[in-house]
């Protein structure tokens, strides 16, 4: 991580800001602390915000929000000559929050002054290969270049909503002001369920989301067929929650099918039935949520639901699902079969390698990660014990 540029921006008042997510939409829900505090310093500025077509909805009703510019994840020329229109010299300032080329080169079109986040080797500074260090240092020159300040990625040691933070750090005086006050992540404004989900919720419920992006995050099928079934005898309902991706379809399907008649009926899928709105609607609801490292979790955590995550290789200090309220700059330790922050509760499995960063054990998307797989439904039945009890 950069120290904080000794030269203080502090007395700048930008009038029109821009922030630049070009990711999914966990990445867009965590920038939510950074722009709330962003606010507090420039209450009267104008904030828009860039992201890909589809992975905004994190910001529905955002209050501190005032224009949201989409764009598609793969633009053709056409398109990129519309946006650089669109955005040429617009803004006054913009916050780059993802390392990519593509966000450094929309900050740099867009704004007089950008700040921004550099990426790194995903093992961390550690990494014995002076060749990729030095190769993601030469990635990283030009955009120092354009910046007046900028944070290294950590993926071991820093929490990525500090990291989007530290942002700010060049407009403070006093730099570790920024953390503390509270810091929370802003949901979603709520909307309306689907008469179909609102006639068969039953109270009270639990929502469990299984599906994450990648199989290296998965959990077992047997485990989730333990656990809904122990659900359900203690008198839960259960939301089976995921989004219209077929492989997330797939999998609550297959879930399912391993549950029997009687278990089954008290289960409702929601696969692909949900905005992102009205899955904050329905976490909001829920005695408790039970999900693996995905998007989904962090917002649950944002609603104030009672929650407990399932991490194999990401390492919760980076992200970890942010307990709202909480002062300071790391709220979770690396390694720890079981931590509970607030109302947020992270498991993570067996392993001196855990966690390891990796795509699972063969490194690459399509892998199963052991320690996921040695998670075992009675340390997840102990977490619900204690939060239920």
């Amino acid at each position: 991580m950069n120290p904080p540029n000794m030269n203080t921006f502090s007395d700048l008042k930008p009038k029109k800001v821009l922030f630049i997510a070009t990711r999914q939409i966990g990445d867009v829900l965590v920038t939510t602390p950074l722009i709330s505090k962003a606010r507090e310093l420039w209450p009267d500025a104008e904030f828009h915000f860039l992201g890909y077509r589809g992975k905004l909805d994190m910001l529905y009703g955002n209050p501190d929000i005032n224009e949201i510019i989409e764009t598609s994840d793969r633009p053709g020329v056409g398109e990129y000559l519309s946006l650089f229109n669109r955005l040429f010299q617009r803004y006054d300032l913009a916050f780059v929050t993802q390392p990519s080329d593509r966000a450094y080169l929309y900050g740099l079109v867009a704004a007089f002054r950008r700040v921004g986040v550099l990426g790194g080797h995903p093992q961390g500074k550690d990494v014995e290969d002076k060749s990729k260090r030095s190769k993601a240092e030469k990635q990283n020159a030009w955009k120092k270049l354009i910046c007046m300040h900028t944070v290294d990625i950590d993926y071991f040691n820093q929490h990525v909503i500090a990291e989007k933070l530290r942002l700010l750090e060049v407009f403070f005086r006093n730099p570790p002001e920024l953390f503390s006050k509270p810091i929370s992540v802003t949901p979603p404004v709520g909307e309306a369920l689907t008469p179909v989900i609102t006639n068969a919720l039953v109270q009270p419920y639990v929502v469990v989301h299984p599906g994450p992006l990648t199989a290296y995050k998965r959990w077992p099928l047997a485990h989730w067929q333990h656990l809904i079934t122990w659900l359900v005898s203690k008198g839960f309902q259960v939301v089976l929650s995921a989004s219209p991706a077929k492989q997330d379809v797939q999998l609550n399907h297959d879930i399912i099918s391993l549950l029997n008649d009687e278990t089954a009926a008290k289960v409702i899928n929601a696969a692909g039935k949900l905005s992102i709105p009205q899955a904050g609607t329905l976490l909001r609801g829920a005695a408790l949520y039970i999900g693996v490292d995905t998007s989904i979790t962090h917002l649950a955590a944002a609603c104030n639901t009672p929650t407990i995550t399932l991490f194999g290789a990401t390492p919760p200090t980076n992200f970890g699902p942010w307990p709202n309220g909480f002062i300071g700059e790391q709220p979770y330790q690396l390694r720890a079969r079981s931590q509970t922050v607030g109302n947020l509760t992270i498991l993570q499995g067996p392993g001196e390698c855990v966690p390891c960063r990796k795509a699972g054990c063969l490194d690459r998307a399509d892998s199963n990660s052991e320690c996921l797989d040695l998670l075992e439904p009675t340390q997840v039945i102990t977490a619900i014990e204690q939060v239920i009890k």
